[in-house]
């Protein structure tokens, strides 16, 4: 898939406020600090089309972006911000779930995973609400440019072993480095093909997990 174009919709503190569902979704979500905006800007190729900061959490609302004018691509908050009161961390849970069981036109969600740490508790059980609610997901590794190769294949091996205990199979999974563009074209042909089988063939996506 070429990137044609890519434009800024609008931010959304409900998601009654979200867009008509009339294109094919994607949403991007993640713990907080995993890399997600700069792994969006990597993806579509514009530099700050999702502000990058060096303070995590900076994302407090649910934002649409149109890609090629065929598709929504929604950058979520993050969740597992340690920093952030209790108070908001219920806005943020009630906002992402209402958000992921309200939009019909939804037809993946990005998990992203921070290659560069142990595998987090909190990221399998968010995956694992995901699967009891039957919304399909992908994994994106991020941040793979600031370890070798050899601590690369660990991690991974580590995050399957864990994963399998809960799950029968993998999902899909890429690994990415915004720094290097390691990933981009795997995940963009993903996007692509997916809307060709499921929404392009007006067919619903199974839940495999």
């Amino acid at each position: 898939m070429k990137i044609k174009t890519a434009k800024y919709l609008k931010s959304c503190f409900s998601y009654k406020e979200c867009p008509k569902p009339i294109k094919p979704e994607f949403a991007f979500t993640g713990r907080s600090n995993v890399g997600k905006s700069s792994l969006i800007n990597m993806l579509v190729n514009v530099k700050n089309l999702a502000h990058t900061s060096s303070k995590p959490g900076k994302t407090k609302t649910i934002n649409f972006f149109s890609i090629n004018d065929r598709w929504f691509l929604v950058d979520l908050p993050g969740y597992g911000y340690a920093k952030l009161n209790k108070d908001k961390k219920k806005f943020f849970g009630k906002l992402i779930t209402e958000y992921l069981l309200n939009r019909p036109n939804l037809l993946y969600i990005f998990v992203l995973v921070d290659s560069t740490i142990e595998p987090q508790q909190k990221d399998l059980n968010f995956m694992y609400n995901l699967t009891e609610a039957g919304l399909p997901f992908a994994i994106i590794f991020t941040k793979t440019d600031k370890i070798t190769a050899n601590k690369l294949n660990q991690f991974l091996s580590k995050f399957k072993k864990q994963f399998l205990e809960i799950w029968e199979q993998m999902p899909p999974y890429f690994t990415t480095s915004a720094i290097k563009n390691i990933g981009r074209e795997e995940i963009l042909n993903f996007i692509s093909e997916t809307i060709d089988k499921y929404w392009d063939n007006k067919k619903i996506i199974p839940n495999l997990y």
